[in-house]
């Protein structure tokens, strides 16, 4: 289950790819509906703007965690780490292009990445909330990923289907379809 935040087609046709079967809902859906629809997980997809606009999205989510698997990626990552109470800021020039490196701290990987984006997560404002940073941006030092510590639950600032452009991160959608199977 997608919630609709301005989600790109090429995500859609990922997830698809992966054996995934994709409902959308738009951003405004109450958690009581997507209850109702019993989905395997839930995907937060990317959009447009300022994170703390989206408050119907935000206080769904919250009132998810822990009940499935949830993915967030770009807005969807902000969404989510606000929904656990971090807090975001707005970027002095924001994040374009399809070259920014990006380190999986767990890994020491380094992806080459695709981002369009003007706000990020506070990294001081994780404290207390259960998130922990997963990515940095090797450029900037900004959070371009979070985990939750005991909810199946985990953002990219980044886009990992990133049509056109590198598919260094496409191991990310096979991590969510992992956290639904085990759930």
């Amino acid at each position: 289950m997608a919630i609709d935040c301005g989600i790109k087609s090429n995500i859609i046709r990922s997830l698809n790819s992966l054996g995934c079967r994709v409902t959308l809902v738009p951003y405004d859906t109450g958690a009581d509906k997507i209850e109702e629809l019993k989905p395997d997980g839930v995907f937060i997809s990317n959009g447009p703007g300022d994170p703390t606009d989206v408050e119907a999205t935000i206080q769904t989510v919250k009132a998810l965690h822990g009940k499935f698997p949830i993915f967030g990626i770009c807005l969807g990552h902000q969404i989510l780490s606000l929904s656990y109470g971090a807090t975001t800021y707005k970027l002095k020039f924001g994040h374009r292009g399809g070259n920014h490196p990006v380190k999986d701290l767990e890994s020491e990987k380094v992806d080459i990445t695709s981002q369009n984006h003007s706000y990020a997560v506070d990294r001081k404002s994780l404290d207390g909330t259960g998130l922990t940073v997963t990515h940095i941006n090797l450029l900037d030092d900004t959070v371009e990923g979070i985990a939750h510590k005991s909810d199946p639950s985990f953002g990219i600032q980044y886009h990992p289907e990133s049509a056109p452009g590198p598919n260094d991160s496409i191991h990310l959608f096979d991590r969510f379809i992992r956290m639904m199977k085990e759930d």
